[in-house]
């Protein structure tokens, strides 16, 4: 069974940064799709940033692009989500999310999901 565990996540000031971890057991990483959720309090949960099976290809929501980075080692079966210039908008129980598809739209209710990490941004 595939588990997720997420962690990093914590309270920061505004214009600050963290870097969100995530590791994966219990099945190969190469056979999925990577991604960061997030979701804020009375708000819907919403994808982050997808990066693919190997790598090669990311996306981000527009509000993070040029803020956040999304890698992968396959080798240490590890995801990270990079962010910086954090912004009180920011924050959100962020979760590691895994599926075998690249997203064409919205990424998929069943994907798996971790338990999810707390980041909370000060202004």
């Amino acid at each position: 069974q595939v588990q997720l565990v997420e962690s990093g996540g914590g309270l920061v000031q505004a214009g600050g940064a963290l870097r969100l971890s995530c590791a994966v057991s219990g099945a190969p990483i190469g056979r999925y799709v990577m991604a960061w959720l997030r979701q804020a309090p009375g708000k819907e949960r919403e994808l982050v940033a997808v990066i693919s099976w190997s790598g090669g290809r990311t996306d981000y929501v527009d509000s993070v692009k040029g803020r956040f980075s999304i890698s992968r080692d396959n080798v240490k079966k590890m995801v990270y989500l990079q962010m910086n210039n954090l912004q009180p908008e920011d924050t959100a129980v962020y979760y590691c999310s895994a599926d075998t598809d690249y997203p064409e739209s919205t990424w998929p209710r069943t994907a798996l999901l971790g338990q999810g990490t707390q980041v909370t941004v000060s202004s």
